[in-house]
């Protein structure tokens, strides 16, 4: 029972949509503009640079807080294998708000949260991927999904037996949702259509069935 409420937890912490809520302190919602994600990303382009540093801190803080919880306060000593499936917990949470009805961002300043809290060298080793991707072709969405196929192999190079097989299993499985929560942005890269990191958005676009672009 303490292993289920920690997950539960953990999945709604996960949920908590500060990008959201960083917006409406400003009287904006960020749902209607931009990509209409509530990323960090798209609120970066939206409301600044402050803004969207603030909420991929709080976004990773999410990632990161459910495993600590669960580990030292609710469930001392809890082995590797349930944390990792605590952390899996979170970024659901994040991709599935129940707060937005079930929608989300796409999880990435999360899942940089639970790497760290499971593994600080993986999560830093995915953080500098990203960082050079992002620096080398200014594409947030490609430098995500570089940094999430980077993922397994970097817990499999860092951990040891057996921890790094379940760190690659569900670092697989987050590579995977990252993948298709992007297959957008993919499209957009192909074509050439993709936003650059730093554009700035000033005013509502219209609503497409697919609203969803940042992480």
């Amino acid at each position: 029972m303490q292993l289920l409420l920690a997950c539960v937890i953990s999945f709604l912490i996960g949920a908590l949509p500060f990008g959201l809520w960083v917006g409406l302190l400003k009287g904006v919602d960020i749902r209607t503009l931009g990509s209409k994600n509530i990323g960090a990303t798209n609120v970066l382009r939206v409301l600044g640079p402050a803004a969207g540093l603030t909420v991929f801190v709080l976004d990773t803080l999410k990632g990161a807080v459910g495993i600590l919880l669960a580990a030292f306060v609710l469930l001392p000593g809890l082995d590797f294998p349930w944390q990792v499936l605590i952390g899996l917990f979170a970024v659901l949470g994040h991709t599935f708000s129940p707060f937005l009805r079930f929608k989300g961002g796409k999880g990435v300043a999360t899942t940089l949260g639970i790497l760290l809290a499971l593994s600080w060298p993986v999560g830093l080793t995915t953080l500098a991927v990203w960082i050079i991707v992002v620096a080398l072709t200014r594409y947030v969405s490609l430098a995500s999904i570089v940094a999430g196929v980077s993922l397994p192999i970097s817990s499999w190079y860092f951990l040891p037996h057996p921890a790094r097989v379940w760190m690659a299993a569900m670092t697989l499985t987050l590579a995977i949702l990252v993948i298709i929560k992007h297959r957008e942005n993919i499209k957009r890269l192909l074509a050439g259509t993709e936003a650059k990191f730093g554009q700035r958005v000033a005013a509502p676009v219209e609503e497409t069935e697919e609203t969803d672009h940042d992480a």
